[in-house]
């Protein structure tokens, strides 16, 4: 039987919130319109830390940025937020944590709520070849605004995983799987892992991991 590794990325494997942090990013350098971004941008994570977000309506919100700039103008972008933002936020601790289930042969996957376009140059920095994140839709090589199949969120990130499984040729009944997360919105994937870890947790998960017996990993302090 096979053994896989998941991982969530946000205050999990880095210690601040990729999603969140891009926005940000595009309100400083004057991006996007940066009062109102900014003040939507901090409604959409505090719905996120409560539990409560309303996952279609925030990629509406994110996912108009990427359609109203060409591709090329987003890259160039997504290069300078990957040297200013992300470099900073990258830890040894969780390098050598990915590092250490590669090391034993185990197949490491980052499954994330974040979309794909965002996330794919972190993952590739952390060590990851298999991301898994909510898919901004493209046609011609530019983005709609819309999602592309059902997001990487919540209970949606065990159906997305067992797609990703079936591509390999197995399924959820054939391997073992570990699973390491911060947030609560991440329990649906913490029960269905033979092995949840709860990585820097919040107050909510950290509550269920110590009731449940789950192991707590703290990897290193985290921000925003």
């Amino acid at each position: 039987m096979n053994t896989i590794a998941l991982f969530d990325l946000d205050k999990t494997l880095i210690p601040g919130d990729s999603d969140h942090s891009w926005g940000a990013f595009l309100a400083r350098h004057g991006h996007v319109d940066a009062a109102e971004y900014a003040r939507k941008n901090d409604y959409f994570y505090r719905e996120y830390c409560a539990g409560t977000l309303d996952i279609t309506e925030y990629c509406e919100f994110a996912f108009r940025v990427l359609a109203a700039n060409p591709t090329a103008q987003l890259r160039q972008w997504r290069e300078q937020y990957m040297q200013e933002v992300i470099e900073p936020m990258i830890r040894s601790e969780a390098l050598d944590l990915v590092q250490k289930h590669l090391d034993v042969g185990h197949e490491c996957v980052l499954v994330s709520a974040t979309n794909s376009f965002v996330i794919e140059p972190i993952a590739q920095r952390l060590g990851f070849s298999h991301i898994i994140g909510t898919t901004p839709e493209q046609k011609e090589g530019e983005f709609t605004g819309k999602i592309s199949g059902l997001p990487s969120f919540q209970a949606g990130k065990i159906t997305r995983v067992g797609e990703w499984l079936n591509e390999q040729g197995t399924d959820w009944d054939n391997v073992v799987s570990f699973f390491y997360s911060d947030s609560i919105n991440d329990i649906p994937l913490l029960e269905k892992a033979t092995f949840p870890v709860a990585c820097n947790p919040d107050d909510n998960l950290r509550s269920i991991a110590l009731t449940r017996r789950w192991p707590i990993l703290e990897l290193f302090a985290t921000t925003e």
